[in-house]
């Protein structure tokens, strides 16, 4: 039930966002259960100028590489749960495409499960 909203600089490529969408989707599921079939990622490119990260905040030295990924999941996950998966989403982009784990800025939106339809105009997880 996660949608994953990834903002990345234009310019890297297809393939570049195929391996960022595989290493966040692999971290859904090693670390807060989420099945194989429920993929839903949506990517944004943006020029330069249009996507602001600030370099520093926290004391964190990010590039000018660093992308954004906003997951939308429905609520009822633990800290650890929670915790596990940032760090899991860091290492694995890490590995694939590559990204510094500095650059990697993760925000959980949590909603009740009323709030999903995925299709027909049901909200199939009402009631659950």
């Amino acid at each position: 039930m996660p949608l994953v909203r990834v903002s990345v600089r234009a310019g890297k490529g297809k393939e570049h966002l195929a391996a960022i969408g595989e290493s966040i989707h692999q971290s859904l599921m090693e670390t807060i259960n989420v099945p194989a079939g429920d993929r839903f990622q949506i990517f944004t490119e943006h020029e330069k100028g249009t996507l602001v990260i600030d370099p520093a905040y926290l004391g964190i030295q990010r590039s000018d590489e660093a992308i954004l990924v906003q997951i939308t999941i429905s609520l009822g996950r633990t800290l650890e749960m929670k915790k596990a998966l940032f760090a899991r989403i860091a290492e694995r982009l890490a590995k694939s495409p590559g990204l510094r784990k500095e650059d990697v800025f993760v925000n959980l939106v949590e909603v009740t499960k009323e709030n999903w339809s995925f299709g027909n105009g049901i909200a199939q997880y009402a009631g659950k």
